[in-house]
């Protein structure tokens, strides 16, 4: 079963209006909308975390950027690899 839903008047650029109105598709205006700020909500929660892990921890250095980077895209094409095989 799906959340319940609400009614919202919301205020943005026109432009930025036509565009995702353009590009929602059959899911409609308001699905996007809602996808796009659920996708900010957790961004906003990952920088949250990120945020209390560095006041913990320290700030995260370039270096162990690079590493898990390193660590993480050999990963990505094995899983990209089996997802087209698997289509």
């Amino acid at each position: 079963m799906s959340e319940p839903t609400g009614k919202y008047s919301i205020t943005m650029p026109r432009d930025i209006a036509e565009a995702a109105k353009a590009r929602s598709g059959h899911s409609g205006l308001s699905a996007y909308v809602a996808a796009a700020v659920a996708r900010q909500i957790e961004r906003d929660n990952l920088n949250e975390l990120i945020t209390v892990a560095e006041a913990e921890h320290g700030p995260i250095t370039d270096e162990e950027i690079r590493s898990l980077h390193d660590q993480l895209t050999p990963a990505r094409r094995e899983q990209t690899r089996h997802g087209a095989s698997a289509a």
